[in-house]
């Protein structure tokens, strides 16, 4: 749950907290303007404060890293708005629990209360659990909430994501994790044992995730420290907690977005740091060595044709050597890949001639150029005519290779960069020699 920062005040509506609570639950905010971090949402032009102001609260589905307070703000739209707040998690709930919920929000529609349904973890849901949200959702039995850390896009249906408007919570910056941090000494009326350098240590250690931050400060609050702690007593104190990175969903395509870009942009230094976090986070190495030869040809190509020897031979020393030895052979072909000249012709070259492959179907290429390994074949004409390039001067013949009811095409066009400059020129002047041949 994201129940965290709060002040003194106690708005109708909300439970009192017990003195033993956790202290992200005693620091559960009480107003919208509690909230830290999420003044896109809460603030004056934020999109919660409208619903607010103008009395219609549509559902919503909140997106958000772990820790950002979206449950948090699921409850203060229900207080604000005088809702009945029902949560659930769909971690926990199947389908009798959902028909009990909407026969209860049904009961209290008919006394003249709405429902606010908050649903954690809507996308552990499957399709057909998800569906049955709707005739609810359409009829106002229930204004759903639901809070996702995983893109809405990839895990929702394309119905429920219609009748929704999806919020997209911030992970929480230095500044607002700072600002908890105050609060909970406030509230605690202690100051936290750390140097200034162990403090930003701490910020840092939470990743965004303003719970995660709360409860590292509760467990500093709870021991006895004779003196503040610097960075390195600190480390040794407190586990540090790993970047949050799910292999196969939303951060896994981000991260391996960034460095693809990253590498296209010829930015050898964050190709390096997007390539770390992967790694670092518990990424399949082959799983990237596996984009960095994919990379090798769809943007070096022929610019630079030893980029695709790299990238495998990267591979190569990775299995041959394994973690964390062989990382530093990725981390090679990472930068060659990324300081080395750019050229999409290949790729390009590739789509174009597949495509006009599939539109030609089965034209026969010219007969000159057939084999012709039977009698047959050789009298009715194939091979006949065939000019042997290596015995033309210059090895170019300058034949055409053409089938005879299609006109030739260019599908690849070497770049002025790099290797392909060379190879240009090449073209360039086997292309004179067919005109000058009247080809």
């Amino acid at each position: 749950m994201d129940d965290f920062f709060a002040t003194d005040d106690k708005p109708k509506g909300q439970e009192e907290i017990p003195a033993n609570a956790p202290l992200a639950e005693k620091l559960r905010p009480r107003n919208l303007s509690d909230v830290v971090g999420q003044d896109h949402l809460v603030g004056d032009d934020g999109a919660l404060k409208r619903m607010i102001v103008a009395g219609k609260l549509s559902s919503i589905i909140f997106w958000g890293p772990p820790g950002t307070g979206k449950t948090s703000l699921a409850r203060l739209l229900a207080n604000e708005t005088d809702l009945h707040f029902h949560a659930i998690s769909a971690v926990f709930s199947g389908v009798a629990d959902l028909k009990k919920v909407f026969a209860e929000a049904e009961q209290r529609q008919r006394i003249g209360k709405q429902t606010l349904l908050f649903v954690d973890e809507i996308h552990r849901f499957n399709r057909s659990q998800q569906d049955s949200f709707l005739p609810y959702v359409e009829k106002g039995t229930v204004i759903l909430v639901g809070a996702t850390t995983e893109n809405p896009s990839f895990e929702l249906n394309a119905a429920l994501l219609s009748r929704t408007q999806v919020l997209i919570l911030n992970r929480l910056d230095s500044t607002a994790l700072a600002e908890l941090l105050i609060k909970s000494e406030a509230l605690t009326g202690s100051a936290l044992p750390l140097k200034a350098s162990a403090r930003d240590a701490l910020i840092a250690s939470a990743d965004g995730d303003g719970r995660f931050l709360l409860n590292q400060a509760e467990t500093l609050f709870s021991l006895d420290i004779a003196k503040p702690l610097d960075s390195a007593a600190l480390a040794k104190l407190l586990h540090r907690r790993m970047a949050v990175y799910d292999k196969d969903r939303e951060g896994h395509y981000n991260l391996i977005s960034a460095l693809h870009k990253s590498l296209r942009g010829s930015d050898p230094q964050a190709a390096l740091y997007y390539l770390a976090r992967m790694l670092v986070a518990g990424e399949e190495p082959l799983y990237v060595l596996r984009r960095l030869v994919r990379f090798a040809s769809e943007d070096i190509g022929l610019a630079d044709p030893n980029a695709l020897v790299q990238a495998l031979a990267a591979k190569d020393a990775y299995d041959f050597l394994g973690s964390p030895e062989g990382e530093v052979a990725i981390a090679q072909a990472c930068l060659y890949c990324a300081t080395a000249p750019k050229s999409n012709a290949t790729y390009k070259a590739q789509k174009a001639s597949w495509k006009s492959a599939k539109q030609t179907g089965s034209l026969m290429p010219p007969q000159n150029i057939l084999n012709a390994p039977t009698k047959l074949m050789k009298e009715i004409g194939y091979g006949k005519g065939y000019s042997y390039d290596h015995e033309s001067e210059g090895g170019f013949s300058g034949d055409n290779y053409w089938p005879e009811d299609m006109e030739p095409e260019q599908f690849y066009q070497p770049v002025d960069r790099g290797f392909e400059h060379k190879i240009r020129e090449r073209l360039e002047y086997w292309e004179k020699l067919r005109g000058d041949n009247g080809a």
